[in-house]
């Protein structure tokens, strides 16, 4: 079993910066694909981005340029740097993990999940 615990949320104004971190106990977070995704109220569950155990990334569209996904192995933590905030990127964003090579952009094809942390951009 992988506990997630997600960190760094806040509340933003817009044009600002976050880092939100996820660790782990009890497993080795090299050994997973990690993605993180986010929920706003109202609306489904959507892939933000992704990190493969080679490192290699995917980000989704609407973030590709402001956000940066990254791991710090010997600290088994991930991270989701997030610039250049919008009002559009509040939501609860949430860390994953799956027992593959590379992550994936459809949530039901993930194991485990962190409980989520909020982020709110103030325009």
């Amino acid at each position: 079993q992988v506990q997630l615990v997600e960190s760094g949320g806040g509340l933003v104004q817009a044009g600002g910066s976050l880092r939100l971190s996820c660790g782990a106990s009890g497993r080795t977070l090299s050994n997973y694909a990690m993605g993180w995704f986010r929920q706003a109220p109202g609306n489904e569950r959507e892939f933000v981005a992704g990190i493969s155990k080679l490192d290699t990334t995917d980000y989704t569209d609407f973030v590709k340029g402001r956000f940066t996904v990254s791991r710090d192995n010997a600290k088994n933590t991930v991270y989701l740097q997030m610039n250049n905030l919008k009002p559009e990127d509040t939501a609860v964003y949430y860390c994953t993990a799956r027992n593959f090579v590379v992550p994936s952009r459809t949530k039901g094809e993930y194991t485990y999940w962190g409980q989520g942390t909020q982020v709110t951009v103030s325009s």
